[in-house]
């Protein structure tokens, strides 16, 4: 008796394991299926919704963390100073608050100090339209551009030029720019194209490329 007991609990094993194993399987599946189905949930509407609300606050920490940096070094170092500080740490500022967000983020302009701020070919013609509207006094928005078949949006916004301050270093070089700072501009940027300008110009613009799974991830 125990023999056939013994047996038929040996046969009942592997339906058992086979059981339990299916189980495992149909549970991943499910899962799967379950997770793909709240992505596929997610329009592209909201995508693209996400996707300026993060650049809006991404290029708004940008611009606060670079000002606010700026502002101190004309403080502690005076305005020449405050060139070299440009420089040195402006590109880094920039680059250091897109890593935090995963994101690609610079400042493009035509009228470029630093020639790394040249426009690339597919933000050319944003920048052209954000400049056709600021000479036709006609308001930008920020705008999003699908790339590479969706998985990266390109957010762009109009930088603008704030105030007087700003014109110490990008103003009018006969009335705006001191002697000494339009000197050490040449100096440090020889290819300079950013003077010249006056409040409310544009500047340039902001270009943020955000893959699709960020923006997805924090909805």
């Amino acid at each position: 008796m125990k023999s056939i007991s013994y047996t038929y609990f040996l046969l009942c094993l592997p339906i058992l394991f086979s059981c339990n194993t299916e189980e495992r399987v149909s549970r991943e599946v499910f899962d799967n299926v379950k997770r793909e189905s709240a992505v596929k949930r997610i329009s592209e509407v909201q995508i693209v919704e996400k996707a300026l609300a993060m650049g809006n606050e991404i290029s708004d920490e940008a611009q606060e963390q670079l000002m606010s940096t700026l502002q101190n070094a004309i403080e502690e170092n005076g305005l020449v100073g405050a060139l070299n500080f440009c420089q040195a740490e402006a590109l880094p500022i920039v680059k250091s608050t897109g890593s935090d967000y995963g994101v690609e983020i610079r400042r493009v302009s035509n009228r470029f100090r630093n020639p790394a701020d040249q426009p690339k070919a597919d933000e050319e013609v944003l920048l052209g339209a954000y400049e056709y509207n600021h000479e036709a006094g006609i308001a930008s928005e920020p705008n999003i551009q699908k790339l590479q078949n969706g998985e990266v949006l390109l957010y762009t916004r109009a930088i603008t030029i704030p105030g007087q301050l700003c014109l110490n270093c990008h103003g009018d070089i006969s009335t705006d720019v001191p002697a000494d700072v339009a000197d050490t501009i040449d100096q440090l940027y020889p290819e300079d194209k950013a003077k010249g300008h006056k409040v409310g110009e544009l500047r340039g613009m902001w270009a943020i490329r955000i893959p699709r799974k960020e923006v997805i991830s924090r909805l």
